[in-house]
């Protein structure tokens, strides 16, 4: 009988036990982790880096933007509708961020370096926000690009050898301040909601 008591006891101890290191094992297996709006691809072993050139002639990769939350777009200017709203959209992202704005950097990678040359880059993110930067690489290291962003891309004849246009890709990357890619959002998301998630990021 005292055999049978105390095996109870031991057992209601480690019972305790248990249950107290669940209790508190709790908040590091939920943890803090956000919910954001835009596809979750924290980890994701691609879009991990670039080596491009901006309309300025800079060489640019991630870590010259350490420190700000950067949205990384692929178009070309010639695109009718997609490309343009994305970077209005964009623009719009950087006001509601309001004074946190100029921690968030805009790139648009062109997939038409044939005819998107950096003059006409330059001035074509002039017409959404002058600190946004346009990169582009050669048409031979391109497919290598949009390979490790996973970016679709294809060229659609036109009337003349020059007029074609392109199917491709319509989301954005982000990367936190610390170059790291977070989030893939889809095209249309919304100003409003994008912002929410980048404000995340910033914290």
């Amino acid at each position: 009988m005292k055999l049978l008591f105390t095996l109870r006891s031991v057992a209601r101890r480690a019972i305790l036990a248990l249950a107290a290191s669940s209790l508190f094992a709790l908040p590091g297996c939920s943890g803090d982790k956000p919910k954001f709006n835009a596809i979750d691809v924290t980890g994701a072993d691609y879009a991990r880096d670039f080596q491009l050139t901006d309309h300025n002639g800079q060489p640019r990769s991630l870590k010259d933007f350490k420190g700000k939350v950067v949205v990384m777009f692929f178009g070309y200017t010639q695109c009718p509708d997609v490309c343009p709203a994305s970077m209005v959209e964009l623009a719009e992202v950087k006001k509601l961020l309001g004074p946190q704005g100029d921690r968030l950097q805009g790139l648009f990678v062109t997939l038409d370096p044939e005819r998107d040359k950096p003059e006409m880059l330059k001035a074509y993110m002039a017409n959404f926000d002058p600190a946004f930067l346009a990169l582009y690489t050669s048409v031979d290291k391109l497919p290598e690009v949009a390979k490790e962003f996973k970016i679709y891309y294809k060229k659609v004849d036109g009337p003349t050898a020059t007029s074609y246009t392109l199917d491709h890709s319509a989301g954005s990357y982000v990367f936190d301040p610390e170059g790291r890619v977070r989030l893939f959002v889809r095209y249309g998301s919304g100003a409003t909601s994008v912002a929410a998630d980048i404000k995340q990021l910033l914290k």
